[in-house]
């Protein structure tokens, strides 16, 4: 459930985008949407109310002065830049267990309250599970829902983009029955299934990658989503879509990997 930040009525989206991560291999999604925020300089408009993820509480992860660095940010907040008509949703914590469907039917319930034009949700799978086609290409894919397709695909194609291949139920038994796989997604599938069912435009951006340090993954996936819809632009053209020299990293990544060493144990 959606809660305003000053309690006053929802904010209109209608029309707008709304992107979002999948909590995925790698937290992938998730750093590319902290450096959307961060360098659109979004404004939080409110917070997503949910009992499916690990409760949690931390400073302002996008601080820019003394000042703002005090405010606090919990596990689902939503931000908005109404010029772009984009609106992100960020989630920073894991979700329970068996929680997986009860977060999906209220997450899409508030995409038809609010009306939004298409999801696009930022994902990852693990790289040591690709076939030997996906280990011959480019790391990178992308999912139409039946809804988005007749006024995307040919973008996509465009883009040379490649969609995510199915693989076979059960190999070397029956190749013809193919299934959607996504292993180490999260609510990826679940969530790209549904929005089918329902009639919601959905798009999703993959990327398969390992665990460490995500930090390049979290930026090529950026600029794959920046290729498609130009959310930010090259600050020096202001023509050419940014690359990742252009996105502004927030100042929480300071702390992805802890503190440091102390200086006294030399």
């Amino acid at each position: 459930m959606f809660i305003s930040c000053d309690g006053s009525a929802r904010p209109e989206f209608k029309g707008f985008t709304l992107l979002m991560p999948a909590v995925s291999v790698g937290n992938v999604g998730q750093l590319a949407v902290d450096l959307v925020i961060s360098t659109l300089g979004m404004t939080k408009v409110g917070y997503f109310y949910t009992d499916c993820l690990v409760p949690m509480v931390g400073n302002n992860p996008y601080a820019t002065t003394g000042e703002n660095a005090t405010e606090l940010c919990i596990n689902a907040e939503v931000y908005a830049m109404p010029s772009k008509e984009l609106v992100v949703l960020q989630i920073r914590s894991p979700f329970i267990k068996n929680k997986y469907r009860h977060f999906c039917d209220a997450l899409l319930s508030w995409v038809k309250s609010c009306s939004f034009a298409r999801v696009v949700l930022l994902s990852s799978s693990h790289a040591y599970q690709r076939n030997d086609h996906q280990l011959h290409t480019n790391s990178l894919r992308y999912l139409l829902s039946p809804a988005v397709q007749k006024t995307v695909r040919d973008l996509m194609q465009r883009l040379n983009w490649i969609e995510l291949e199915k693989v076979a139920t059960f190999r070397e038994v029956n190749d013809d029955e193919k299934v959607l796989h996504i292993p180490g997604g999260g609510i990826t599938k679940l969530l790209f299934t549904e929005s089918c069912s329902e009639g919601i435009q959905m798009v999703v951006l993959l990327k398969f990658c390992s665990e460490g340090d995500n930090i390049p993954d979290a930026l090529v996936l950026a600029d794959y989503l920046n290729e498609w819809l130009q959310v930010t632009t090259n600050q020096q053209s202001g023509s050419s879509p940014a690359k990742s020299s252009k996105w502004k990293t927030p100042s929480s990544w300071k702390l992805l990997f802890g503190s440091g060493l102390p200086p006294a144990l030399f």
